[in-house]
C-alpha cells in the first residue's frame, strides 16, 4: 500500500503568508499618479494588492483565532511569529523602497522592489553585505528602528524554541520517574 505524503499544515500557512506577503508587496500602488486613462494597464496590479491584503488578513485572523485556543502550543506562537516577520518585513521593505524613491540620496545600491526587500531580508538575517547599505539620515533611523524589532523577534524565538525544548524534557523526565517508580524491584 502506497501511503501519500501530505505537506504539515503549518507549511502550507508559511508559505501561503509568504505567498501573500509577495503578492501585496510587489503589487502595492506606491507612487502612482492616478490618472483615468492608467488605470486599465494596472487592473492586474490592483487584483494582487487586493489579493495580498486579503490573503495577510484573513491569515492573521485564522493565527489569532489559533492563538486563542491555544496560547501555548510552540509551534503556533512560530507559526504567528513568522506571520509577523513577513507582515512587518513587507512594511519595511515597501518604505525603503518609496524612501529612495522620495530621496534619492538615502541608499546605496537599493533601485527596486527586489533591492529593498533584499535590504530588508539581509538586515533581519543580521547579515548585512554592505552592497546596499544606508547612507542618508532618515535610512539610518529606520533601519535602526528595524534592527530593534529583529532583535525582538530573534529573542522571542529563541524563547519560544527553550521553553518548548525545557518544557519536553521536563515531561520526558517525570514520565521516567513514573515509570521507575511503577516498576516492581527485581533486585530482590
Amino acid at each position: 500500500m502506497k501511503r501519500s505524503r501530505r505537506v504539515p499544515g503549518h507549511v502550507m500557512r508559511n508559505g501561503a503568508a509568504a505567498l501573500c506577503a509577495l503578492l501585496f508587496y510587489y503589487s502595492v500602488p506606491v507612487g502612482w499618479v492616478f490618472e483615468l486613462n492608467a488605470w486599465p494597464g494596472r487592473v492586474a496590479g490592483v487584483v494582487g494588492f487586493f489579493a495580498g491584503v486579503v490573503g495577510l488578513g484573513w491569515l492573521v485572523w485564522r493565527r489569532v483565532q489559533s492563538y486563542l485556543r491555544e496560547p501555548t502550543a510552540a509551534g503556533g506562537q512560530v507559526d504567528g511569529l513568522l506571520l509577523i516577520v513577513c507582515v512587518v518585513g513587507t512594511v519595511f521593505a515597501l518604505f525603503y523602497y518609496r524612501l529612495q524613491h522620495l530621496h534619492p540620496d538615502q541608499f546605496v545600491g537599493l533601485e527596486t522592489r527586489t533591492d529593498a526587500l533584499y535590504y530588508t531580508l539581509v538586515t533581519l538575517g543580521t547579515v548585512g553585505f554592505g552592497d546596499v547599505h544606508a547612507v542618508g539620515q532618515a535610512a539610518r533611523v529606520v533601519t535602526m528602528v528595524q534592527i530593534v524589532f529583529d532583535l525582538v523577534v530573534l529573542g522571542t524565538l529563541l524563547t519560544i524554541i527553550t521553553s518548548s525544548v525545557t518544557g519536553r524534557i521536563h515531561a520526558a523526565t517525570l514520565a521516567a520517574r513514573e515509570v521507575s517508580a511503577d516498576a516492581p524491584d527485581t533486585t530482590r
